[in-house]
């Protein structure tokens, strides 16, 4: 399957983004963002849940090209300026949409071993692999401790 317009400029940036250790800013402006609508909220969670696991080292089975998808899918629904601007209102999350379905497709079986780990995790440890700090600041320091 062929990747959505546009998508491919995301991957160098999301190359910088994970060399520069940035992943936090993403990760809370993939918060800020949301998106409270049935199967791409759930969607947007599961990515956000893999990018906060994997910066906090606690899971590491996924190949750095599938991670650099998931981070450049997640840059592509955060940014403001894609192929259909979010402002748009009523089209303008079509192409997110398009692109994250591409994503979770195209990365099903990596997903689904996360998924399964997920499952594998107590409630307790969940909570604390997928917690937000306050600020993005928080969780680089948290990184930088362990």
């Amino acid at each position: 399957m062929k990747a959505p317009w546009n998508f491919a400029r995301f991957l160098p940036l999301a190359e910088r983004l994970l060399s520069r250790g940035r992943l936090p800013a993403l990760i809370f402006a993939v918060a800020r963002k949301g998106y409270r609508v049935g199967k791409l909220k759930e969607d947007v969670h599961l990515l956000q849940s893999l990018c906060l696991a994997w910066w906090r080292g606690e899971y590491r089975a996924i190949s750095p090209k599938a991670l650099l998808s998931v981070v450049a899918g997640l840059l592509y629904f955060v940014s403001p300026i894609d192929a259909i601007p979010d402002w748009l209102l009523g089209v303008g999350m079509l192409d997110d949409i398009a692109v994250l379905s591409w994503v979770i497709k195209t990365l099903s079986d990596e997903l689904e071993a996360f998924r399964r780990w997920r499952d594998l995790q107590g409630p307790e440890k969940l909570r604390v692999v997928e917690r937000l700090p306050d600020t993005p600041e928080a969780l680089q320091l948290e990184h930088n401790k362990g």
